[in-house]
């Protein structure tokens, strides 16, 4: 029987332990794909702590059993996915999906009718599971990334979530 995943808004004192699930999840996910400085850097800076703080509740959280399994945020409350981040030990039991989803609800009740990601393009796992979710690629290529301070190849993904008559096709 799968745990039930609840979605809801960051608190104030969670914000330490979602700066380290946050670069956790970095570390697993991108931290293989960048130089070793800049691992060592996101290690040493955390640099989701002041991103946390900044957001507060504009940040969304999934719990599994009551206990924090990942976050995720649009950033710029618009129709960018900033931010998807799984605890290390919730990978691959839904949080995502289930993270992805609030977000997309929220970009729809935003006005917008499609979102849209980046994800380095060695990160194929992620790539998958934004094309499994029904977003298609718009756009490769190289880009800065301020947070990285380097160029890295980005793959640009975007899901059409109204369709033209205005009706929601949310999963």
């Amino acid at each position: 029987m799968s745990a039930m995943i609840e979605i809801r808004a960051a608190l104030p004192d969670e914000i330490h332990k979602l700066s380290r699930i946050g670069l956790a999840s970095w570390d697993r996910g991108i931290g293989p794909l960048v130089p070793a400085d800049v691992r060592g850097r996101f290690a040493a800076q955390n640099p989701f702590a002041p991103f946390l703080q900044r957001l507060g509740p504009r940040v969304s959280v999934a719990l599994v059993d009551a206990k924090l399994a990942g976050l995720a945020a649009s950033e710029h409350d618009d129709d960018h996915i900033s931010d998807v981040w799984v605890a290390p030990e919730y990978e691959g039991r839904g949080v995502g999906r289930v993270l992805i989803a609030a977000l997309e609800t929220a970009i729809c009740k935003r006005g917008h009718d499609d979102a849209w990601i980046n994800v380095l393009t060695e990160n194929q796992r992620a790539i998958r599971l934004y094309r499994f979710l029904g977003y298609q690629t718009i756009r490769n290529g190289l880009r800065f990334d301020p947070d990285l301070e380097a160029e890295v190849d980005v793959t640009t993904l975007r899901k059409r979530l109204k369709a033209a008559s205005g009706t929601v096709t949310l999963p």
